[in-house]
C-alpha cells in the first residue's frame, strides 16, 4: 500500500508539472530558414543559441578576436534586449575559441560589456573546425 501511495504521489507530480516552452525568432531569422531557434525560454529562463560576430548584413566581422568578440556579445545584447532584458541577468555563459591562447584578448572584450558586480559564471575551450571560420562562438543563459 505504501508503494502504491508513493507511486501515486510520483504520477501527481509528474503529470501536475508543466512548463511552457517559448521559442524566439525574428522575422529575418525566419526568412533565412535556419535550423535552430535564436532562443528558448523555459521557466522564465533564456537560452540563446550560440552566436557568431556576424554583422546584421551576415557578413564575419574582420579585425581579429577583439573585434569578433565586441561584435558576438553586441549580438547578444541586442537580442536580449528585443526580448526586455539585459546583460545584467545572463548568469552563464560558454565561449568556443578556435585558439584557446586567444583567451585574454577574448577575455578582455568580454568584461567589458558586464558590470563587476554581474559577472556571469563562465566556460571556456578551444574548438576544432567551425564553419566560417569563426574565432569564437558563445552561448548565454539569462
Amino acid at each position: 500500500m505504501k508503494n502504491i501511495f508513493i507511486l501515486n504521489f510520483f504520477l501527481a507530480s509528474f503529470m501536475s508539472f508543466s512548463q511552457e516552452i517559448i521559442r524566439i525568432n525574428s522575422e529575418e531569422h525566419l526568412v533565412k530558414n535556419r535550423p535552430f531557434s535564436q532562443a528558448i525560454v523555459v521557466n522564465d529562463i533564456i537560452y540563446l543559441s550560440g552566436q557568431i560576430g556576424t554583422l546584421p548584413d551576415g557578413q564575419l566581422v574582420s579585425g581579429g578576436m577583439e573585434a569578433e568578440t565586441k561584435q558576438v556579445l553586441t549580438n547578444i545584447q541586442n537580442l536580449l534586449e528585443s526580448m526586455g532584458s539585459s546583460m545584467d541577468a545572463v548568469f552563464k555563459c560558454t565561449c568556443m575559441l578556435e585558439n584557446i591562447q586567444d583567451w585574454p584578448k577574448m577575455s578582455a572584450v568580454y568584461t567589458s560589456f558586464f558590470k563587476k558586480d554581474k559577472l556571469p559564471a563562465r566556460s571556456a575551450l578551444q574548438v576544432v573546425g567551425s564553419q566560417l571560420e569563426l574565432k569564437l562562438k558563445l552561448n548565454a543563459w539569462q
